[in-house]
């Protein structure tokens, strides 16, 4: 049976018609971008100016723009991690602690709506937090980070929600913030976290009564007296927006009250007042002499403009108003609601006096954003999109705010994303949304001038996830909710989050900078092309027809019946098409072209009984063109299209590569073509990027014979007269561990290199037997299957015979992928390996969301030579797809550039034997969206991306001022009608010498009988 795939990305498809930190260099050729972007920085922002982010974000330079940032944080940033009380606590009847809302809501005979818990039900153990103090404060010290945020238990400290206060539970916050003192991390305090204690909404309906204002100040007023000295940092209220909405509108959480918007909008109006009260509390009676500072923690989304129009930009706007700027606008601009609201609820929202809109106004000192997986795609009302897209644009979020509410402070307290409740240690997917989301902060404070100056990632470890219970995690920390003692085990982002707080962002590596430097003399520089195009149309010259022109009548040329003038021999120049292809090619600079034949059209039966003698004249004058030229055919035998498998059809409809005639086919394919071609081609590809993801163990098999026997024959009996050279070209796309602290990974990453290349590469180049890893990965699985995987095996004659078959190693190669051994998301994960397909969110992706990766043909080449050693090698195909759309043929112009750089890397710093390099593709007719010509209205342009793969062949390189000159003799172009002659040079010496000779002879019998002539007269 064959290998199964799932989730596995295909190469680049060829139809006939048509290290976390790590990430490419920005090169010289892209214009600077920082200028570009300080243009558009915010400055005094004001309601309704946010809406310029979107126009803004869309002028920006492509792809320049989202590259990834090399850079650091500005001193002093603050990195931390955050925990909620309801999520790790536990303890819920310990130490004389009330019921919150949340645990009465939990404890309902129903599970709240998307959770599944399979540990304990609702935050009643969580984390175990309140028995295991010290535990994460150990853990806060491991990260190295510089705060911790953390909500206080209102239900903890008050169990009836008013006086007289919990001693036990003073004494636990105050172990805990003496402990951070010790290890000065700097505590950031939120108030209320959503547990509000139960006796509050069983007496007064909770936040919908305009009560709740009086008895929150209260609670806090009891905080800062007990805790202020050791906190500089107070958020009142954490998302605001979900309390109201959710709470008591659409009752999703708790406390499960179905009040409809109207009871939202009220509790929203009651958090404010709530807010804005604790504010001047501490404002007038406690920054004197604690000197802190207090905000409010709020939630948003991101959204985008189905269109980019002023109509979907307004919606957009009214969006971010209706969820954000219900609460920020208020607090930081005019204490009222945004316009947008007023004018679209009308007596739906309740209305501020002129008083409290001066009471609520200015009641924060810093904007506390939280940002991530809580709201977008989960607690975000779908009405409160107005039909436009939801976005993770975090950088595009601190510019909106920035704009909108005049530049204040950012203190991102909550960010991250989550990865499934199975998932362990090896948390990547977690770990690449978190590079992202740190790489926008960057960029919105580098780029933008955005004021962020701290981050703090959710959270410290796992917890219970609110509506979605356990079924997700969010911890740096793993926790294992089936044990008794709780312990924590960091995951694969604890390492991250460690060396991105010890190096305080991203900065630059060696690794990642450009190198100047230029190929070796004889560098093969080429293009790909799937199939040249074929078109045997008879030119007119060759027509032996006789025509007259009728110029009264019909004014057309009208056949003379009968009359015929002789026939002449045919010539390469009556293919129009070649002149064509070959003009194209010219232009390019190319010193090499690789297409494939087409074995289907070429011997339609499969065999020598019928031949397409038309189709080889064309091959043939298409090859010698290419060398009148000084271009050089690299020529592949077969190439795996859909249809068929491009074998003729005889050998499709009996098993294909499955039956082994089919490798004497190939063999008796082959040996006509090096008779046909041979003197044209010197340069042959037996199977161009056979497919293995679609290739059954048998089939791969007699793959390999028919390569091998096919080269052998080639050796024997043509390589002396020839003087060509023979090898297979591998599809080799690099893979690399997601998480590069992981052992599991690696050991995934390195299986998958085994069956992916070293499948068919190590019987060739290596031991002429399959990789080790394969045999004993099958073996392993079918002891476990009810499947036979069954590998064969070869003979020892037959190892002989296929090892060594090869003059280089010729490979393709497109992008990287990431894998780890986690199993996250099922579509994406190949039960067969094991394997679990993940993607870098911070890599730059194609319209078909290839990954341009760089680095990654680099680390292919350092592994081709670790196995397989100083062989020569051909990068054979490297490209990218274009949508068809030019601006992403900036992305091509960017993708040639770095994949050219880091083979430059390969063969300058690597001691890579590398001999050529070759684009896909030629142009966008055989290849669409790939072609370096786009082809519209029947005709042929060159898109930019081509005239600068011109300069670098031109160049031969990337040459600086301390690149040394390489002074390379000139190619003469191979002329196969020569060979009579160059093979024959004393004859033609002789023949020279005895033409000269007579000529002297003739000129002298001339001379003198003219002398005599003259004499006698």
């Amino acid at each position: 049976m064959g290998r199964r795939g799932a989730g596995r990305r295909d190469p680049p498809s060829r139809s006939p018609a048509g290290s976390m930190s790590r990430t490419a260099p920005l090169l010289p050729l892209l214009p600077p971008l920082l200028p570009l972007l300080l243009l558009g920085r915010p400055l005094l922002g004001a309601p309704g100016q946010g809406a310029g982010t979107w126009a803004r974000f869309a002028r920006l330079p492509y792809p320049q723009d989202q590259l990834f940032l090399h850079d650091t944080f500005p001193d002093g940033f603050l990195w931390g991690a955050g925990s909620a009380a309801y999520q790790t606590e536990g303890g819920w009847r310990q130490g004389g602690k009330g019921a919150s809302v949340w645990d009465t809501f939990a404890h309902r005979p129903a599970t709240p709506p998307g959770s599944a818990p399979p540990g304990p039900a609702g935050g009643d153990v969580a984390s175990d937090s309140y028995n295991n103090l010290f535990r994460d404060v150990e853990g806060l010290r491991r990260l190295g980070v510089s705060h911790y945020r953390f909500s206080l238990s209102w239900a903890r400290l008050l169990p009836n929600g008013t006086a007289p206060p919990n001693p036990t539970g003073l004494a636990h916050y105050g172990r805990l913030l003496g402990r951070l003192r010790e290890l000065g991390i700097e505590p950031v305090v939120t108030l209320y976290h959503w547990d509000l204690p139960q006796a509050l909404q069983d007496a007064f309906g909770g936040w919908a009564s305009p009560v709740l204002p009086q008895l929150f100040q209260d609670y806090a007023e009891l905080c800062f007296r007990h805790f202020g000295e050791q906190v500089r940092y107070w958020l009142t209220i954490d998302n605001p927006y979900v309390v109201a909405w959710h709470g008591y509108g659409t009752g999703r959480l708790p406390p499960g009250v179905q009040g409809g918007p109207r009871l939202g909008y009220r509790v929203a109006h009651h958090l404010l007042q709530a807010h804005a009260k604790v504010w001047h509390l501490y404002n007038d009676h406690f920054r004197p002499t604690q000197r802190g500072k207090v905000s409010i923690a709020l939630s948003s989304h991101w959204i985008k403009p189905q269109h980019m129009t002023e109509k979907t930009i307004k919606e957009c706007q009214k969006s971010l108003d209706f969820v954000l700027g219900w609460f920020a606008k208020p607090v930081f601009i005019d204490g009222d609601y945004p316009e947008s609201m007023r004018s679209n609820l009308s007596s739906l929202l309740p209305e501020f006096s002129e008083a409290e809109k001066k009471y609520i106004k200015g009641t924060a000192d810093f904007f506390a954003l939280s940002f991530g997986a809580t709201l977008s795609f989960q607690l975000l009302d779908s009405h409160m999109k107005f039909q436009q897209l939801e976005s993770i644009s975090l950088r595009q979020l601190l510019y909106w705010i920035s704009s909108e509410y005049n530049n204040p402070q950012i203190f991102i307290v909550e960010n991250s994303w989550f990865v499934s409740g199975s998932t362990k240690r090896d948390d990547a997917k977690y770990i690449y949304y978190l590079k992202k989301f740190i790489m926008e902060t960057l960029k919105a404070i580098r780029y933008d001038g955005i004021n962020v100056f701290g981050y703090t990632v959710w959270s410290l470890l796992d917890g219970f996830e609110w509506h979605r219970g356990y079924s997700i995690r969010r911890g740096l920390f793993y926790v294992d909710f089936q044990s008794h003692d709780k312990k924590l085990m960091p995951k694969s982002s604890v390492l991250f989050y460690q060396k991105l707080i010890e190096k305080n962002g991203f900065p630059p590596l060696p690794e990642n900078q450009p190198v100047e430097g230029i190929f070796p003399c004889g560098f093969a520089w080429g293009i790909v092309d799937n199939y040249i195009q074929v078109d045997t149309t008879p030119t007119q010259f060759l027509d032996s027809n006789v025509y007259v022109w009728d110029v009264h009548q019909t004014k057309k040329l009208i056949k003379v019946d009968g009359v015929f003038t002789s026939k002449r021999k045919r010539h390469c120049v009556d293919f129009a098409a070649i002149r064509l292809q070959i003009s194209l090619l010219q232009e390019m600079h190319v010193t090499h072209f690789h297409f494939s034949l087409k074995w289907s059209l070429i011997l339609p039966l499969g065999n020598l009984s019928l031949i397409n003698h038309t189709l080889v004249h064309y091959y043939q004058c298409f090859a010698s063109e290419l060398l009148r030229v000084n271009i050089t055919p690299v020529v592949a035998l077969w190439q795996p299209m859909a249809e068929n498998q491009e074998l003729p059809v005889s050998l499709a409809k009996y098993g294909a590569w499955e039956n082994a005639e089919t490798v004497q086919a190939f063999v008796e394919y082959a040996k006509f073509c090096f008779t046909s071609l041979g003197d044209h081609v010197k340069f042959w590809i037996t199977m161009n990027e056979p497919s293995v993801k679609n290739l059954t163990y048998t089939a791969g098999h007699n793959l390999l014979k028919a390569h091998a026997k096919a080269w052998h024959l080639y050796d024997k009996e043509f390589r002396r007269s020839q003087k060509g050279k023979i090898s297979i070209a591998l599809q080799a796309d690099w893979v690399e561990p997601a998480c590069p602290f992981s052992r599991n990974d690696q050991e995934v990453a390195d299986r998958i290199l085994e069956f992916d290349i070293g499948w068919l590469a190590e019987p060739i180049f290596g031991n002429g037997d399959y990789p080790q890893v394969m045999r004993a990965w099958l073996h392993r699985r079918n002891s476990v299957d009810l499947y036979n995987f069954h590998l064969p095996y070869f003979s020892e004659d037959e190892k002989k015979l296929i090892q060594g078959s090869f003059d280089f190693f010729a490979l393709s190669h497109y992008t990287t992928t990431l894998v780890g051994w986690e199993k996250e998301d099922a579509v994406k994960y190949d039960h067969y390996l094991e394997v679990q397909m993940i993607n870098d969110i911070t890599w730059l992706h194609s319209p078909s969301r290839a990954a341009v990766v760089p680095w990654g043909l680099r680390k292919l080449l350092k592994w081709v030579k670790s196995k397989y050693g100083d062989v020569p090698v051909y990068v054979t195909a490297n490209g990218i797809d274009d949508g068809r759309n030019m601006v992403h043929d900036k992305l091509r112009v960017y993708y040639i550039q770095n994949y050219i750089n880091e083979a430059l890397k390969a063969y300058t710093l690597d001691n890579v034997n590398l001999q050529g390099y070759f684009v896909y593709s030629f142009n966008d007719k055989t290849a669409p969206k790939y072609g370096l010509y786009s082809y519209v209205a029947n005709r042929y342009e060159p898109k930019p991306s081509l005239k600068h793969y011109r300069e670098i062949i031109d160049n031969n390189g990337f040459p600086g001022p301390e690149t040394p000159e390489l002074l390379c003799p000139e190619e003469i172009a191979l002329c196969p009608e020569c060979h009579f002659f160059q093979t024959r040079k004393s004859l033609l010496a002789f023949i020279s010498f005895i033409f000269v000779a007579f000529i002297v002879t003739i000129f002298f019998i001339t001379y003198y009988s003219k002398r005599v002539k003259r004499r006698y007269k």
